[in-house]
């Protein structure tokens, strides 16, 4: 950017703060000394008079930046004159990792930056809020919360009192949760609320329709606030189910915030592990495993559970 650009960004800058009220000009503050043709900033202190490098025109110059997450900018070729243009192209097609994103010295380009932080927002967005409450209320789940208790810091600093469920959840599963049945689904936030709105309308229907046309009695849906894995095993001992199903978040990565796991086992009891369970990972739209597709996995896992009487390794020993 040479000076001239330079001018122009901060001459349009200035008649923006001076449209706004934030920034006087020379002739309306008689204090101001009469060589600042531009502008000068009002403080309660004193009047700091600026002034463009060059007097130019900032017509059709554009300060905002396009949308780096846009796919025609986020798979851009970047790297400045490669030997093999085409080469590069297809090695960004191929993978979802950021290859081909050139550099200012040692460091990325500002447009590579940029898309870094905007993925990263979408990552804190997803990490932080809550799952929307109109979805819960569609499919009739009501809330339960673990042992947190200091919100999503203590979520995420606690993992142990997040897999197991308060006093007051357990109370509340006991009079709404039919018990000793055959399958129990439940939803839990996990480490993406994104994830959850982004699955749970498609899978939800498969996976209930399925259990019942395999002549399964299907539990009590319900969602857990604050959720990990090893909530599961407070869920076998309170409602005794052969087989439970935890849809939950997944950790979210740089811009992919929507991928949900199932998480399921046989009988979960206290003292279960994740050598106890299994999982299908990975259920989003457009890349992963579809949650329609999904949902059937789960339920013919959930057949396959009770076959054997068992989840984990020892299933995977006996099948």
């Amino acid at each position: 950017m040479d000076d001239t650009q330079l001018a122009a960004i901060v001459d349009a800058i200035v008649r923006e703060l001076k449209a706004s009220g934030a920034v006087k000009s020379a002739g309306s503050d008689s204090a101001a000394p009469a060589s600042v043709s531009s502008a000068s900033f009002s403080t309660s202190a004193s009047v700091v008079p600026v002034q463009a490098r060059v007097a130019t025109s900032a017509a059709g110059l554009t300060i905002d930046l396009p949308d780096p997450t846009l796919d025609q900018f986020r798979y851009m070729p970047r790297v400045k004159n490669p030997k093999d243009p085409n080469g590069v192209k297809a090695l960004i097609e191929s993978t979802t990792a950021r290859i081909g994103v050139g550099r200012a010295g040692p460091r990325y380009n500002t447009a590579s930056l940029l898309l870094f932080q905007g993925d990263h927002a979408v990552t804190q967005d997803a990490l932080y809020r809550d799952v929307d409450q109109n979805l819960l209320n569609e499919f009739n789940l009501f809330t339960v919360q673990t042992k947190i208790t200091g919100g999503k810091q203590e979520y995420l600093l606690r993992p142990d009192l997040g897999r197991s469920l308060s006093d007051d959840a357990k109370r509340t599963i006991n009079e709404k949760c039919q018990k000793n049945v055959n399958v129990q689904l439940c939803v839990g936030d996990g480490l993406s609320a994104a994830a959850i709105e982004a699955n749970l309308r498609q899978i939800f229907p498969v996976i209930k329709q399925g259990v019942q046309q395999a002549g399964l009695t299907f539990g009590t849906p319900f969602f857990i606030k604050y959720a990990r894995v090893g909530v599961m095993n407070d869920i076998g001992e309170l409602i005794k189910p052969d087989v439970v199903i935890l849809l939950i978040g997944e950790r979210p990565g740089l811009g992919r915030a929507e991928s949900m796991s199932a998480y399921m086992g046989y009988k979960p009891k206290y003292g279960d592990t994740d050598a106890d369970r299994d999982v299908v990972c990975n259920i989003f739209e457009n890349g992963g495993t579809n949650p329609l597709e999904g949902g059937a996995f789960v339920v013919q896992i959930a057949q396959k559970m009770r076959k054997h009487q068992a989840s984990g390794v020892k299933l995977k020993t006996a099948s």
